[in-house]
């Protein structure tokens, strides 16, 4: 059993849409097998369908000229940011597939996101940074130590249509914080949110550096082991079509 891989880069928020939509459409006809897309944004807001349009702090003329982008878009959640250095992952799976955990005759959303977390929390670990889950918050925390509190390292919101899910997470990796002022970040006025850059201490072990490139294969490397399946990268959304969807 396999999972598709493929790193798409920097692309724009309405090109991502397009290719995940080209893929979940493909997955839903069996014509694909389970895929995750690998990528960063241009900055972009993006409200979810639990979203509150009070939570973008920043006028229409402002947004405009930083040449940030505002979505609506159908993932749960409130309103979050992605831009570049922001590690973001559309896993496109069947939730009826067999999957570790799963009780019934499909995995069900919220065990796929504890999952989800789960990957996303060992990832921070490989590069020393310490999370965790918080009830009743979703996403990758880090843990409060004295009088500082948790801070937000990833966001995560997804949707199910006929069994298949869309969207996923965005870790910040080297992500320039300062563009977050500009909402509040997935309607939380409490916490604040953070980079594995600005909490990582400094190493000499090329593979614990916080890179894009490192963040990548660390999360190829424990997306597998967190849901038992081999990772097997593409070099192009035609190869994925290719191969044969039959896991």
């Amino acid at each position: 059993m396999y999972i598709h891989l493929l790193q798409l880069g920097r692309i724009s928020y309405t090109e991502g849409l397009a290719v995940q939509k080209r893929v979940v459409d493909a997955r839903k006809q069996n014509l694909i097998g389970d895929t995750l897309l690998l990528l960063e944004h241009p900055p972009v807001l993006t409200l979810g369908r639990n979203s509150h349009r009070e939570n973008v702090l920043a006028s229409d003329e402002l947004l405009a000229s930083r040449n940030v982008e505002l979505h609506e878009i159908n993932r749960g959640g409130d309103v979050t940011y992605h831009g570049p250095g922001q590690l973001v992952g559309y896993p496109i799976v069947d939730l009826r597939g067999d999957w570790p955990g799963k009780k019934g005759p499909h995995l069900g959303p919220v065990d796929f996101m504890r999952m989800m977390e789960e990957v996303v929390i060992r990832i921070c670990y490989d590069f020393g940074v310490p999370a965790q889950r918080i009830a009743g918050r979703t996403g990758a925390w880090t843990i409060a130590s004295g009088n500082v509190q948790e801070k937000k390292l990833a966001a995560m919101g997804i949707h199910v249509s006929q069994g298949v899910t869309s969207h996923g997470f965005a870790l910040n990796v080297t992500t320039d914080l300062r563009d977050f002022e500009l909402i509040v970040p997935c309607g939380i006025t409490d916490r604040t949110v953070t980079s594995l850059e600005l909490e990582a201490q400094p190493t000499d072990d090329p593979a614990r550096q916080v890179t894009m490139e490192n963040a990548v294969n660390s999360t190829a490397r424990n997306f597998g082991r967190i849901f038992e399946r081999q990772m097997i990268w593409a070099t192009s959304l035609d190869e994925i079509f290719i191969t044969p969807s039959h896991s």
